[in-house]
């Protein structure tokens, strides 16, 4: 007849080895946090507004008057080239649109410190410039155009500048 005999293990778990397993643990949730922390500074950011309430609840009616402006056809193009501006309005059948005035709001998504807004110069049918210094980052661009008092188009984009942020 056989016997079994039980060997006890030569292991001791020692203050060595629960400094390693707090370690691992606590250097694991310390790793989450830097990494999402670094991913929440180097990434788009969301739009900081007064009452969220209030703006959930014109949502519906900003999406349905959005959906009716590009009916029309009518677009924008923005292009910014050191300090100068210049947007173009047109339709892709009948060409250049006319606007009376065209209204460009710069504005960053968190913070209002740097925001402007600019009044565009008509250089032609349909083409409208500024000249001001857009500075490095993350924009907002909303361009808001005029005929008769009207709003024939109404735009907001967001942008990257590129170069060194001051």
């Amino acid at each position: 007849m056989k016997t079994v005999h039980d060997r006890q293990s030569d292991f001791r778990f020692t203050g060595w080895h629960m400094l390693g397993v707090m370690m691992l643990f606590f250097g694991t949730i310390i790793s989450v946090n830097l990494v999402m922390a670094w991913y929440a500074t180097h990434s788009w950011s969301g739009l900081v507004v007064q009452n969220t309430y209030v703006v959930s609840q014109q949502f519906n009616a900003k999406a349905a008057a959005a959906k009716a402006m590009a009916a029309t056809g009518i677009t924008g193009k923005l292009d910014l080239d050191g300090r100068s501006i210049r947007y173009v309005l047109t339709h892709p059948e009948t060409g250049p649109v006319a606007a009376d005035e065209v209204a460009i709001r710069f504005r960053r998504p968190v913070g209002e410190h740097q925001d402007f807004t600019l009044t565009m110069n008509r250089e032609g049918q349909g083409v409208f410039t500024a000249e001001h210094q857009i500075l490095a980052g993350q924009w907002i661009v909303e361009t808001t155009s005029r005929r008769d008092g009207e709003i024939i188009m109404h735009e907001a984009v967001r942008i990257h500048v590129r170069g060194e942020r001051k």
